[in-house]
């Protein structure tokens, strides 16, 4: 019986609209990202801005980490009016998105040359608004599909995401070289209408149950105690998982490219294969991952995207150890780069079914910013252990890594199995009452 859900899963898989959405929610998602880091950092310095002040402005990307602040808003109050004419969530969407097109617009007509507080306030609105679109985003993603199909919502939305990037990235300098930073921002600022058509063709997604609006500070308790009550003490190993399931990747990542610099790569090999070349590869590795989930189910694609995320360090390990050749090079991006992106895509779906319906965004912005978190805080370190051991040691190290991380999910496995179980038990439930508020079209 289960089997044959998942075979039916796959097969419908490339024809489900809700994975097709997410192309353009994920485009929307991904374009404001650069646009207030690298980007504008360009744009900055070309004005003449000190590097001191450039450095400072990357401080506005702290909104991306701390969204989970304002996440109990989005899962809890409506906005007037657009409530009533597209859902909770696509009306949060529709607000996330037209602010950001708001803070394009504004950096546009003011710039660093015209009035650099307003450039800082407009950088400033940027990030907030496309952080929480990012949270309103996940919410309907997690509402809109159930958790073995999750892998696949994410590989579409990691596509979108990259493809935005490009456009954020070498795209807006192409036009900026052309015409003009102020046309180039503005021209990001009509392709959020990408993700404005998104949220117009998406299917309303309500919540099954609706509660009436709480206190606010109720409203950032009760996704907590829900959490709480639902795990009990299994909530320990789980959030020991999520922190570092990611965190090879996160402390192998910050000292790659020096080490292709090191073994004398040219800044053109390093583009290529890494950059253009191992985007693709990536992708492909997130729609396996997707795949995977519905063939061989959660526990067994979390398990094998840890102990691939891990073990694929060891092909820098063999890079430094005399094999710094392109073909080398190609093969070491290739095996990496697949290997997160499959990592990635059981993760977000292993985070997205641990939330609850109502809860939704709330939990899922704890749950991501908690995985993201040890990376970055740990990484930082990283380039100490290289100067003090070698690349080789600090590489290795972190593949070792994916043997505690195989074995949490081995603790969790009967709570993976049971969440699942139960998600599919809800979902059955649902689909044979009759209709309510919305529906999980």
């Amino acid at each position: 019986m289960v089997q044959a859900k998942r075979r039916l899963t796959l097969r419908d898989v490339l024809t489900d609209g809700r994975i097709a959405l997410m192309l353009p929610l994920g485009f929307s998602s991904g374009l404001p990202f650069l646009l207030v880091f690298s980007t504008l950092s360009t744009w900055l310095r070309e004005a003449g801005i000190s590097l001191t002040l450039i450095g400072l402005m990357s401080w506005v990307g702290l909104a991306y980490s701390f969204k989970f602040l304002w996440a109990p808003i989005v899962d809890r109050y409506d906005v007037p009016v657009l409530a009533s004419l597209l859902g909770r969530r696509r009306g949060w969407m529709l607000v996330a998105q037209l602010g950001v097109m708001a803070g394009l617009v504004g950096m546009a007509l003011t710039g660093p040359l015209v009035s650099l507080p307003l450039t800082i306030v407009s950088a400033v609105m940027i990030a907030f608004f496309s952080a929480t679109q990012d949270v309103v985003i996940d919410g309907w993603r997690i509402d809109a599909a159930p958790t073995e199909r999750q892998g696949m919502m994410a590989a579409s939305l990691q596509l979108g995401y990259r493809l935005a990037l490009l456009c954020a990235g070498a795209g807006a300098l192409y036009i900026a070289e052309l015409a003009s930073w102020p046309s180039a921002y503005l021209s990001m600022g009509a392709l959020m209408g990408v993700g404005l058509v998104g949220t117009l063709l998406a299917p309303r997604i309500d919540e099954v149950r609706v509660r009436e609006n709480p206190p606010f500070v109720q409203a950032i308790i009760d996704p907590l105690a829900d959490l709480f009550q639902r795990k009990r003490m299994m909530l320990i190993p789980i959030l020991a998982l999520i922190a570092c399931y990611r965190l090879p990747d996160f402390m192998a990542g910050i000292m790659a490219n020096p080490l292709y610099i090191d073994l004398g790569f040219s800044k053109a090999d390093i583009a290529n294969i890494s950059k253009l070349y191992g985007v693709w590869i990536g992708i492909v590795g997130a729609f396996s991952g997707g795949l995977a989930l519905t063939r061989i189910g959660l526990w067994w694609t979390l398990l094998i995207g840890a102990c691939l995320a891990a073990g694929s360090n060891v092909m820098f390990s063999w890079l430094a150890a005399g094999n710094a050749t392109l073909t080398g090079l190609t093969l070491t991006i290739s095996i990496d780069n697949f290997a997160q992106g499959f990592a990635g895509a059981a993760l977000i779906a292993y985070m997205s079914g641990l939330t609850s319906p109502g809860f939704a965004a709330t939990q899922y912005a704890l749950l991501s910013s908690l995985y993201a978190l040890p990376g970055k805080l740990i990484g930082g370190a990283s380039g100490a252990v290289v100067d003090a051991y070698g690349y080789s040691l600090l590489f290795t190290g972190t593949a070792a890594l994916g043997i505690p991380l195989a074995i949490l999910c081995m603790i969790v496995r009967r709570d993976t199995l049971e969440t699942v179980r139960k998600k599919e038990e809800a979902e059955a439930r649902e689909a044979s009452a009759p209709m309510a508020v919305g529906s999980r079209a």
